[in-house]
Parts: structure tokens; sequence; C-alpha cells
């Protein structure tokens, strides 16, 4: 029998009983290593299929970490290092001070106010006492056991590989991690949306010492501050998805499409994997980046999605301060004082440096949240920030519960008993044909009520405009509640969350809960949750419009999610370019008056923007045009760029028609002719000419557009006049999945990794799947041991620890 047959039959029969080293993508292989099993330890097969994607089966979830951390590492081995320096608290030891972390792990903007938060966690063994806590309030044995697991497997890559990423080889700062470390990568994801958001303000947080107050900010201007910060809309990050019930497909079975928004470098992207414990555990998704769970997946029965949430995680308490002592706070009139935590961080070619961290019962005492927000700490006031994620470590439990569920009820299920997700929706759909939506978060238990009663001055402002609650800390009558449902203290139980079930489709488009079907709008949330009967994202507009549609007209297919996601149509566009094509034609003399004064000639722009074909295809021309023109057309307020005004008795096709009139509009237009005049840039020429990535030197060109003009398909490109326009994508769509069920026992599934499995350049997987998506194709999920054995580019590895 030829070997590769053989390996075959090894591989469906999970009788791989030896290794082949050969048979490891070329970033993994080391023919010097993994010939034979080892006397003991951790171990798993991988059967790698087309674009490198491992299908990991192992015997127990140590096993299955070990495998799952060891073919992280052949792919992405210096982005996961680069998050273990963050982590460990060392970026200053090693690339200096006052450069900035590429963002995945927290808002920190500069390399030492990373560490001194990170290394305070460490030392104050937080994350270990997180650990200690029993589930369901803390982690589970199989979690746990994934993490270690997870650690083992990526230290045994280390160990037996030789680095070829030239991001990170032959650097003293890639080293072997814990099972600690692991875990604290989860720890740092959980807060992301609350201490994390907050590190800058933490760490530079220290008493006043001389007389002269700090200025602070007033209410209004705090309110639209706080609106900004901690809006889903416009925001790099995001996510769409949506699930039909059986009524509106084919065969009665559910749908799922399943576009996540995330970055396409650093350390928040995917990776792409099928996870099998036999008899125990079958599921194929992504999963974030040093995760030991599938984070976005499918198994058999049941596909799920995320989309970021509109939920505020976190809220502050503001301090009435000791007179005497800006370091002890006032409740119900009796002094506390703040706990005082010295944290010192290693300095690239200088001296260690030691700064104090203060926190108090309600949480750190921060001085601003981002660079819009300031909290001065006075003589008389400070403010504390609370984040119920700082004690959740559940969310990989969650990951799991839906990777084991076999039904949408069991997606509600593992909601309800784990309570882990710290900041997105859950979008899902089963074989039964049932369809799932639920905003279950972990978020502070902030009820309108207790937001009336106990809001500061600066509350009363940040509330109802942005979610933000500040609470008047010096009253324990003000302290967060609890819900006899919730797992922990302060947080809303699970009876609490915006659900709906069953509707013939459930979509999210980072929006919040209200219109999640649009015929049945959810009401009766807290603020905190989000809005109800306020503007939508043209997103979210967009999305309605074209599921809404899809689900009356029912019949569907996995072909028409594939087709949807790739439909590329410009909601802003159908809105606005024909409005703006008449009033360029009206134009005297096609002149029009740009921002600077100067007046352009943008008659050639009229027939462009009255052609084009409203999509953000590759080849639409006029897309570029109009994209250029509307990033700056939508600095005009909604009240001015508008004619008719939003309504929240139509809030799906409100507001609407372009204001031409108002001051902006024409000039937006000025600018942006000028603008790809100045770059040497047809008017005309095909979005994929200028819109792309470049890889290992290749151009690829890139389809989709970005958060403004509504595009369900995604893409935030980085703008690069000088070398001709759009020259590489920052974030958008990442790891799609289109799923459904045909009655058989494999799933119908169709991805697509937009970035590829690995950031290394010298990797065959570095942009093979930037390359299909660039073309708009699908990789067919290989989910079945049939259809994996019948993979051409099947590639079978046991991997193990040396000991």
């Amino acid at each position: 029998m030829p070997l590769r047959n053989r390996l075959r039959l090894l591989a469906v029969s999970g009788l791989a009983l030896f290794t082949v080293s050969a048979s490891l993508p070329p970033a993994a292989a080391d023919p010097s290593h993994g010939r034979h099993p080892s006397g003991g330890g951790l171990s798993a097969v991988i059967r790698y299929t087309e674009y490198g994607i491992p299908h990991i089966v192992a015997k127990d979830y140590a096993d299955l970490g070990f495998g799952n951390g060891w073919a992280q590492a052949a792919d992405q081995v210096c982005t996961l290092a680069d998050g273990f320096v963050t982590l460990r608290g060392e970026r200053s030891r090693y690339f200096g001070p006052d450069a900035a972390p590429d963002g995945s792990l927290s808002s920190a903007t500069k390399n030492l106010s990373s560490d001194l938060y990170f290394r305070g966690i460490r030392d104050s063994h937080t994350v270990e006492k997180l650990l200690k806590v029993p589930a369901p309030a803390g982690q589970s044995h199989e979690v746990k056991e994934l993490e270690r697991g997870w650690a083992a497997g990526y230290n045994a890559w280390l160990a037996q590989n030789r680095i070829t990423d030239p991001a990170c080889r032959d650097a003293d700062w890639v080293r072997p991690v814990t099972a600690l470390d692991v875990t604290t990568r989860a720890f740092a994801l959980s807060v992301l949306g609350g201490q994390g958001r907050g590190i800058d303000g933490i760490t530079a947080a220290q008493p006043p010492t001389g007389t002269t107050a700090t200025p602070g900010i007033p209410p209004t201007d705090a309110a639209q501050a706080a609106q900004r910060l901690l809006s889903t809309q416009n925001a790099d990050m995001g996510s769409n998805a949506v699930a039909f019930r059986g009524s509106s497909t084919a065969n009665g079975r559910g749908l799922l499409l399943g576009n996540p928004h995330y970055p396409w470098q650093g350390g928040r992207r995917f990776w792409q994997s099928q996870q099998t414990i036999p008899g125990e555990l079958n599921v194929a998704g992504g999963s974030l980046l040093g995760s030991a769970t599938v984070s976005i997946g499918h198994n058999a029965n049941i596909a799920w999605s995320h989309t970021v949430a509109t939920g505020v995680t976190l809220n502050l308490h503001q301090l009435t301060l000791d007179p005497a002592d800006p370091t002890v706070y006032l409740v119900d009139g009796r002094p506390e004082r703040m706990v005082k935590r010295a944290v010192s961080v290693a300095v690239k070619g200088g001296a260690a440096v030691t700064r104090t961290q203060w926190w108090t019962r309600y949480g750190p005492v921060v001085t601003s949240l981002g660079a819009g927000l300031p909290l001065p700490w006075t003589a008389t006031t400070a403010y504390a920030l609370n984040d119920p994620n700082a004690t959740n470590l559940r969310s990989p439990d969650t990951g799991l519960g839906f990777s084991r569920a076999r039904s949408t009820a069991d997606i509600q299920t593992a909601l309800r008993r784990t309570q882990g997700l710290p900041w997105v929706n859950t979008i899902a759909a089963d074989s039964s044909g049932h369809s799932f939506f639920s905003q279950s978060q972990v978020l502070p238990r902030i009820t309108d009520e207790l937001a009336q009663r106990c809001s500061t001055p600066l509350g009363r402002a940040t509330y109802p405009s942005s979610g933000l609650a500040v609470l008047d800390g010096s009253r324990s009558d003000c302290a967060l509640g609890s819900d006899p449902d919730a797992v922990q203290p302060g947080i809303f139980g699970p009876g609490r969350m915006p659900t709906v079930k069953d509707t013939p489709y459930v979509e999210n488009s980072n929006d919040s809960a209200w219109l999640t079907n649009a015929d049945a709008p959810l009401t009766g949330f807290e603020r905190v949750f989000g809005t109800v009967a306020a503007p939508r994202s043209m997103r979210t507009r967009g999305a309605i419009e074209d599921v809404s549609a899809m689900a009356a007209k029912g019949r569907l297919t996995v072909g028409d999610l594939q087709d949807h996601q790739y439909a590329n149509r410009a909601p802003a566009g159908d809105l606005a370019a024909s409005d703006l094509a008449r009033a360029c034609a009206a134009l005297p003399g096609g002149r029009a008056v740009g921002s600077d004064g100067t007046a352009v000639d943008v008659s050639a722009a009229c027939g462009v923007l009255a052609h084009w074909d409203r999509r953000v295809d590759t080849g639409s021309r006029g897309a570029l045009l109009f994209d250029r023109f509307w990033r700056r057309a939508t600095a005009v307020p909604p009240a001015e760029l508008w004619k008719v005004p939003f309504s929240a008795a139509d809030p799906v096709r409100t507001p609407n028609t372009l204001n031409t009139s108002a001051p902006g509009v024409t000039s937006a237009l000025a600018d942006a002719v000028a603008e790809l005049r100045a770059a040497g840039i047809a008017l005309d020429a095909p979005l994929g000419d200028h819109q792309g990535v470049v890889r290992n030197g290749k151009r690829i060109p890139v389809g989709g557009g970005t958060e403004s003009l509504g595009i369900w398909n995604k893409t935030e490109p980085v703008w690069d006049a000088a070398n001709g326009g759009y020259t590489e994508v920052s974030a958008g769509s990442s790891y799609i999945q289109a799923v459904g069920w045909d009655g058989s026992k494999c799933p119908v599934a169709r991805t697509l990794l937009t970035y590829s499995q690995s950031s290394n350049p010298k990797s065959p997987h570095f942009s093979d799947q930037t390359t299909l998506y660039s073309g708009e194709r699908w990789v067919t999920s290989r989910f079945c041991e049939k259809d994996i054995a019948r993979s051409p580019a099947l590639r079978v590895v046991r991997v193990h620890e040396h000991r």
C-alpha cells in the first residue's frame, strides 16, 4: 500500500502510532527531532489538510491542549511570544519603555504603562487567586488541563524546532511559558473592555502633591468623550453574524453566517483548527491566538459566532477623600485607606522604573479613560474603576460549553452555567432549525434605578449618553447589588440578558439588541446594555435590509450565505451616490470649493459617481472616489447631512436623502477629487488597483469597505497616497464561516481565514487564504473523518514531549 494511503488509514482509525516528521508544514518541520515517540508525557496526532488547517486528535484535554499549543506555535510563534512578553511585563526590558504595544492585550499606549500593569497583576498573584476559585465561578478542571497542555505543547515546539520567522529568529525574548502565562492571557482578554481600557490611567495615578487643583472636564464634554470611547460604531473591531431559523431555509435546518471583524496583524488574530477527543469533543473553528478553546466555530449539530456587544463592562466610583490625606477615602463617613502597590519594571538601557498603584474596595484608582476623558485625582476627589471581568476566568469554559453543545438550547445552558463572556454577543443556529441570539455578558449590575439614585453630576451626564455609570463611592447604599442567578456578586444574572429565540432571523452588527429582529424589536433592558430607539449604524441598517429580505425570500442554503458575504453592497452609496452625482452635475462650471478654499474642477467625478455600481468589489469603478468622499462627508453632523432625520418608527430606513446643500458636502467631494489626482489615481480606477495588501512582494487586491459605508464584508485599510492608495489592511473580515446541515452526519461548512494561518513569511500558509479572499472563494470544511482522509494535502504527525 502506498505511504500516503497508509497515513490516511492511520489517521482515520486514530491509530497513528508513529511520527512522520516530514509531514509537518515547513515552518514546523525539523528532521533532527520527532522520529520516535517519547517514553511518556503529553502527545497528540495532528492531521494537516489544505491551507495548513490542523485537525488535532488527542485522548484527553491535556493532550488536546498540547497539540493545540504545538500547532499554534508552528504557525504563530513570534506573535505568541511577543504577547507573552507583554503578559510578563517585560516589553520595556526588550523593546524600550516608549514604544507602543500592538494593542492586542490592552489599550496601553506605551510599553512602560503596559508593563507596570501586567507586572502588578503578576506581583499581586491575581490570576493565581482566581484559579483557586472552584467552578462554576472559577475555571473547570477541563479548561485548566487544556491550558496546562497548551503551555507544554508550545514549549515542546520551541525545544524541538528551529524558528525561521525573521520577526523573532534568535530573539532572546522567545522563552518557554507556563500554564499560568496561558491563563493570564485569558485574563487579559477578559478585561480588555474594563481595566485593559484604563491601563494608562491606572499606572499614572498618583496622589496630588500641591495645592493647585487639576482642572476636570465639564460634564457635557465628558459625556461626548465617553460616547466616543465606548461606541461600537466606527470602531476598527466589530463583527456581523446572522442565524436563520428553519422556516427561512430550504430544508428546515438552521443556517449561520459569522463574519467577525478583527485586526489582521498582531496578537488578536484568529487561528483555525479542528479539535477532537474521540467520544468527548469534536469541534472546528477559529481561536483567538493563545486561546486553548475554539472561540467561534461549529460541530456536527451547532454553529455559533460572536459580535462585539454594546454593553459597558466597567463603571466608575467617585471617591470622596479625607481632606487630610488624599489616599484615604470615606464610605458612610468612615475612612478607608487605599492599598498601595509598588511595581518595578526593568527598562532597556536604563535603570528599573518603580511606580505605585493605588487600589480601593471598588478597584484601582484611575486618572483617565483614554486621552479624551481625564479623571483628575484632586485633594477632594478621585475615581476608582470597577471591572467585574477582573474576577472572571470563565470565558474558556463558555467556549468549551459551546463546543460540546448539540442545540441552541445547549448554547443557552452553557451561557447560564458559565456566565463567562466579557464583551461579545452570541448568535447561533442548529441542525434542528433553531435560531438564537443573546447579549449574555459579564456586566456591572448597573440598573437604571441605581444610576438615577446614585450618579454623581458627572455620571448624570455620562450614563445616558454612553452607559458609563459614575456612582457615589461615599455611600454603601450605592454599591452594586447581586442577582440570585449570578455566579459572582455585582453582575447581572442570566435572567436579565437580552435574548431572542426562533425568529426567522437574528442578526447583529455591533449595535444593541434592540433590532436583533427588526420585526420584533427587543426592549426593556437597562441602559448599560445599550440603546433603544436610537440611530443605528450604516452597517446595521444595511445588514437588516439584506438579511430580512433573505428570510422573506426563504429557501436559503449555505450558498446564499456565501453570496451574501461577498455581495459587497455599499448601503451609504445606495442612499447618497445618486444625489451626490446630480449635485455634482449642477455645480456652476463643474467646480467645487475644497475645505482649504481652493476651487477644484470636479466635473469628471459626476459621471463616475453616477455609473458606480454601488459595490466595493475589486473591480468596482468609482468605489474609491466615493469612499474618500464619504470619509469626509460623515464629519458633517447627521442633522445637517440628511434631509430626512432619524425616526424610531422607521429605524432601518432613516435618516435618508443626502442634503447636498449642507456645508461640507461638496467641499468633501472637492477634497476627495484633489486627493486622488495628487496621488496620480484615476477617479474611475478599479478599487482593487488601489486597495490591497503585499505579501512576499506580491500585491493581492482586496475588496470590501470601511465601517461608515455600511459594508458587511468590512475592510479597514491604511491610506498611503504616496504609494498608490490603500496599501495594507489593519482590520476587517477575519475568520468567516457559513454553516448549515443536510441531514447527514457531516455539517455543510465553508470557511475562510482572510489573512491566512501563519504570520511567518517563510510559511506556505502566509498568504494562501488571502489569495482566496481576494478571489471571493472559500475553503470547504473537512470535518468528518472521511473528508479529512480524502484531502490531497493530508499530512499526519504525532507530536509529543521529550522527557
